[in-house]
């Protein structure tokens, strides 16, 4: 028996009770209790429960990634009898290095009539692809991108839409071992240029528009700037979104999509094998401080810790039905995606979540029968700012698990998900990003859901809090580091050829120890708190405060919409001001400042108070939907934004700038 010294939990939890926990029957049908069985069987390795794996995991973290492997039935020419092989350097050790297999083999190896992926837009039309039309388009499309002269390596975009088109212009890519990148249509020619200018494509995928609230945008003169400024494109694919059949006679060596697809049979894929490490996608940051940095993430480690996260974490199963609300410029795409090596069929929407209605999403989870409903944690504060009851006007049957992420989900959206939306669900917020394209933190369906608090450590995980001075510490406050290797670390950065960019963006703050810029508390009994980013920290007379504390707060007051906060230097210290967009006819008056000041003093403390509170009426977002504290940051400081691209509402940055109110 694995010896699991987690005694402080049981006394801890009878103190509280769970906003919501699993049935015995749930917990001994998962595919983790599965996993569990499958470990005693084979490897004569006894862990009892979720948190005796976790230990365990985190202690032989070899061998529970080839058990993982071994499990989930990975598709390969060859695993090799090397599991590890370590490094002096954390970033250098590497997973598997005589492997050999295909992530794109692994996602399709479902062959049948049933359906893959269902996809709809804001308006409602519908599109469904079987496994079977999945595999076919793949081929077709594979045959395509050989014609065209993509190799093992190259790069190949996608300008795209949330549709089914993307998803097999992915696969095909990695079927070939060439290299995925993808970012929103919605992007600016120079947002764009900022990623794919790095990366130099040989082959663009792109929609002819996209819509948006009701609104049509057509990007063909986008296009064409493209091709004028990338030219390391060579072909160009145009999938009709807006147009039944676009005019492309203007652009360069340009196909329609189905115009492609008519030039080849299907045919059984020659997937290519390739190492454990071989880059799959190239991921790009937000770059709100800096131009985007290209992360390259490897095709074995992105498989394996998906898997991990959707079968042992979220319990997903053969017909169940995955849903994250997401554009093709964020890593939750690449991550829901990748469900399919699970058995599940793909829910896609592409659109705003709430046009035209605010529940339009919870339709969709009665029509297309969801199971796992993912969405951001400002989307969920949102229909609760509009008094939105799912739980009265849908059935919601289908759902056993919703998940959050995008930023730290409140204490009050815990008691509002159970009481508006489903009382008999898993709640999991999660957490981790582009820069590992998984979680370090996130749920765990065996698990009680507790309010505030993120359920669990990613299992094969070595996550820990460290104090300044690199200590590891409970129930306090400190930074979010991994201490040990992981399958899906990047590759490292395109174009930075001596590891420096990455040693410097992970490694710099404690030697050889993942650090990766979140405040967190991990506490005793095993949950876990989110207090905001490292980089975003409030320190006025040196007390540390995340800004998700100050979020919670006054996000509670009826008028405010949402809310950002941020660092001001003033006096050789720092004082925090926050910024407020109120519902439409609201005005930030003097009864309404000391109405948001108690809310913060008494539920959170005085030091937390802001020295000034200013009503804005647009507060910048990330195109992905997060706000953007270091960019308003700068504006306030009369700072240079270098990458005003990458937001989604760029002029919402002009009202920070010589705020009166920040002079006094």
């Amino acid at each position: 028996m694995f010896d699991m010294p987690f005694k402080n939990q049981v006394y801890g939890e009878m103190m509280r009770k769970p906003l919501w926990q699993p049935s015995p029957k749930q917990v001994s049908s998962s595919r983790l209790t599965r996993f569990i069985r499958f470990l005693e069987k084979n490897l004569g390795v006894s862990v009892g429960d979720f948190h005796g794996l976790y230990l365990w995991s985190e202690a032989e973290p070899a061998l529970f990634w080839s058990a993982l492997w071994d499990f989930a039935q990975v598709i390969a020419e060859q695993k090799g009898d090397v599991l590890f092989e370590p490094h002096h350097s954390m970033q250098k050790a590497r997973f598997f290095p005589q492997a050999k297999l295909n992530y794109a083999e692994n996602l399709l190896r479902v062959r049948c009539n049933e359906v893959a992926i269902i996809a709809r837009n804001e308006v409602g039309s519908l599109d469904s692809l079987t496994y079977d039309q999945l595999y076919q388009q793949v081929s077709q499309c594979t045959q395509a991108l050989k014609s065209a002269g993509v190799n093992k390596g190259d790069r190949v975009a996608g300008l795209m839409a949330n549709i089914p088109q993307t998803i097999v212009a992915m696969l095909a890519t990695a079927a070939l071992g060439a290299i995925w990148c993808s970012c929103s249509p919605d992007f600016g020619v120079a947002g764009i240029l900022d990623r794919f200018g790095q990366i130099e494509p040989t082959v663009l995928f792109s929609v002819d528009g996209y819509t948006y609230s009701g609104k049509s945008f057509d990007i063909m003169d986008k296009l064409k700037d493209l091709q004028t400024q990338l030219s390391s494109i060579k072909k160009t694919i145009v999938v009709p979104y807006l147009h039944e059949k676009p005019d492309i006679s203007f652009l360069n060596e340009a196909c329609l999509w189905d115009e492609m697809l008519r030039k080849y049979q299907p045919k059984e894929i020659a997937f290519e094998p390739l190492p454990f490490n071989h880059p799959l996608f190239i991921m790009f940051t937000s770059g709100t401080t800096g131009s985007p940095k290209c992360i390259v993430h490897g095709a074995g480690g992105t498989l394996l810790q998906h898997i991990k996260e959707h079968q042992l974490h979220c319990d997903v199963k053969p017909g169940d039905r995955v849903f994250y609300f997401t554009t093709c410029g964020w890593m939750m795409w690449n991550w829901q995606v990748s469900a399919l090596a699970s058995g599940a069929t793909l829910v896609l929407y592409d659109g705003a979540p709430m046009y035209p209605k605010a529940d339009i999403l919870f339709d969709y989870v009665d029509e297309a029968k969801i199971t796992l409903f993912g969405v951001s944690a400002k989307y969920i504060h949102a229909l609760e700012k509009e008094g939105i009851t799912p739980i009265k006007s849908h059935s919601l049957r289908s759902v056993r698990l919703i998940s959050s992420t995008g930023s730290p989900l409140m204490d009050e959206s815990y008691d509002y998900v159970y009481s508006c939306i489903k009382k008999n669900v898993s709640l999991a917020s999660i957490s981790g990003g582009t820069d590992i394209i998984s979680c370090f933190v996130l749920g765990a369906i065996v698990l009680p859901i507790w309010r505030g608090e993120i359920q669990a450590r990613g299992l094969g995980m070595s996550v820990d809090v460290f104090d300044e001075r690199g200590r590891s510490v409970r129930d306090n406050k400190g930074e979010l580091v991994c201490t040990k290797p992981f399958p899906s670390m990047p590759i490292g950065f395109w174009n930075d050829p001596t590891g420096e960019k990455y040693t410097q963006s992970y490694f710099s703050k404690y030697p050889n120890v993942w650090c990766h810029g979140d405040l967190i508390e991990l506490k005793q009994e095993g949950g876990l708190v989110i207090y905001g980013r490292s980089d975003t920290v409030l320190n006025p007379g040196g007390v540390r405060i995340g800004t998700a504390e100050i979020y919670r707060q006054v996000e509670q007051v009826p008028e405010v919409v949402e809310s950002l906060v941020v660092g001001q230097e003033w006096d050789n210290d720092m004082r925090i001001i926050l910024f407020v967009r109120l519902i439409e006819g609201s005005t930030l008056d003097e009864m309404l400042i000391q109405r948001i000041k108690k809310q913060i003093r008494l539920n959170a403390s005085p030091r937390h108070m802001p020295a000034k509170i200013i009503q804005v009426f647009d507060i910048p977002r990330t195109k992905s939907g997060k706000i953007v504290e270091l960019a308003v940051r700068e504006v306030i400081h009369g700072r240079p934004v270098v990458n005003r691209e990458s937001l989604a509402n760029p002029d919402a940055l002009e009202a920070f700038k010589n705020l009166p109110e920040l002079a006094s």
